[in-house]
């Protein structure tokens, strides 16, 4: 009788019962990396300890131990050494700079005594040739200081910069920080305080000429080649109220105006019952040069030029 083959079963061997719990058991089993395990191994092989075994390795290693040593004992030793004298040296700086600071302060003191003086007998010179309006002269000329009523008009930059909108004064001449004060700007302020009827002019303290210049360095605005720094507070002479509502009122007082709409540009003017300007630090002749031996109203030789 032939045997029948046995019957497979296929039903599905029942689920174990941790099998949701399968990461827990991997961990279980493995709790150990497989590379700290490798590490672990290697580690075994060679020793726990990574300094040289052998005594030529060891000899070596010691050798460079005490290299390194000298090394910085020397280094430390030369700073030590070298300490004194640097602090000497820079004691010497110092002390020279003191020095040459009171004798640059000693020449300025000269040069402010001899400028004294130079107005002093230019003012006992005019009279004796037949000038009687000498202090007239001075006084726009820029060469003596001067007092009387006034205004003031303070101009600073906007808070922001601002980059405007519409027609502006600005927009032609490609200025990409519009929200500050420029040369040119305080150019057309001072040129509508001389027209409005201005008798001298001042910018922060620096007295303007008829030879005086106002041009730009970079970002920073220079009065005859001196460095100014906002706020800008422009003093002017003159009757104080018709001054003020005659550059108000002038198209160099609508350009700052629009300037102060358009860019947020600061300004404002105030009348003044006393204003002080400083003399001009130096008026020189540049052009008119006095005929030798000519008299008090002797022409004058414009044709020498510049000296």
């Amino acid at each position: 009788m032939p045997q029948q083959p046995p019957v497979r079963s296929t039903s599905t061997p029942p689920p174990r019962r941790d099998a949701s719990m399968s990461l827990l058991t991997n961990i279980m089993e493995h709790s150990l990396d497989d590379g700290y395990a490798e590490a672990t191994a290697r580690r075994g092989e060679t020793g726990r300890s990574r300094l040289p075994r052998t005594t030529r390795a060891r000899a070596v290693f010691a050798v460079g131990l005490v290299v390194a040593a000298v090394v910085l004992t020397l280094g430390a030793a030369q700073t030590q050494y070298s300490a004194p004298t640097l602090a000497k040296e820079r004691q010497e700086l110092i002390n020279r700079i003191g020095t040459e600071t009171r004798g640059t302060d000693q020449l300025q003191k000269n040069v402010d005594s001899l400028r004294g003086q130079v107005e002093a007998q230019q003012r006992d010179a005019l009279p004796r040739h037949g000038e009687d309006d000498a202090d007239l002269m001075g006084l726009l000329a820029g060469a003596t200081a001067v007092t009387g009523p006034g205004v003031q008009l303070v101009v600073d930059d906007a808070k922001e910069a601002s980059t405007g909108s519409g027609s502006a004064p600005r927009e032609s001449s490609g200025f990409s920080d519009t929200g500050r004060v420029r040369d040119r700007d305080l150019q057309r302020v001072v040129n509508g305080l001389w027209q409005s009827g201005a008798e001298a002019v001042s910018i922060n303290g620096q007295r303007l000429t008829a030879l005086s210049a106002i041009r730009a360095a970079g970002a920073a605005i220079l009065v005859d080649n001196k460095p100014l720094v906002p706020p800008y507070t422009v003093l002017a002479i003159g009757d104080g109220q018709r001054l003020s509502t005659s550059f108000q009122d002038s198209p160099d007082g609508q350009y700052l105006h629009v300037l102060q709409q358009n860019y947020g540009i600061r300004s404002s003017i105030s009348v003044q019952r006393e204003v002080r300007l400083p003399a001009a630090p130096s008026v020189a002749v540049r052009i008119a040069m006095p005929v030798p031996g000519g008299g008090p109203s002797g022409a004058a030789d414009t044709g020498k030029g510049n000296k």
